[in-house]
């Protein structure tokens, strides 16, 4: 299992990680944007160039990145501009863990297959922090 750090931004999230590249040096892993979304996923009008998804790794971390789609996420506030990202062993051992952190809390996205090719959900647990758990599928 790993835990890796994902950020939140209002349209400014290449910026920052072109700043935070070039602070630890690497190169990104991956860099989508809305644009590069699914056919039934199309971004809100102006959004197509914004990061959907960013990461950089950092030793045995990654530091993971997105702007917020302005269509679909809340409007950015301290506290909510980041998650915590769990990659979990199995399709499995996500559903266990989705379930005990989502329990009192809020599901904002259920465990779902992704389109990246992973096993996928959100959730805010009862004392407010947001977490991403994750397992990615094997290729087919």
């Amino acid at each position: 299992m790993a835990l890796n750090v994902h950020l939140t931004f209002d349209g400014n999230c290449r910026e920052a990680f072109d700043c935070y590249r070039s602070v630890f040096g690497g190169e990104f892993g991956d860099l989508q944007t809305y644009a590069d979304g699914p056919p039934d996923m199309p971004p809100v009008d102006g959004a197509e160039t914004l990061v959907m998804h960013v990461s950089l790794p950092m030793g045995s971390s990654m530091l993971m990145g997105a702007d917020r789609n302005p269509g679909m996420s809340p409007i950015l506030a301290v506290g909510n501009n980041f998650s915590i990202a769990v990659e979990a062993r199995s399709r499995e051992h996500c559903d266990e863990v989705f379930a005990q952190l989502s329990a009192g809390g809020k599901v904002t996205m259920p465990l779902q297959d992704m389109f990246w090719g992973a096993y996928f959900g959100s959730c805010t647990d009862r004392f407010g922090i947001n977490w991403m758990i994750h397992h990615h599928l094997p290729a087919s």
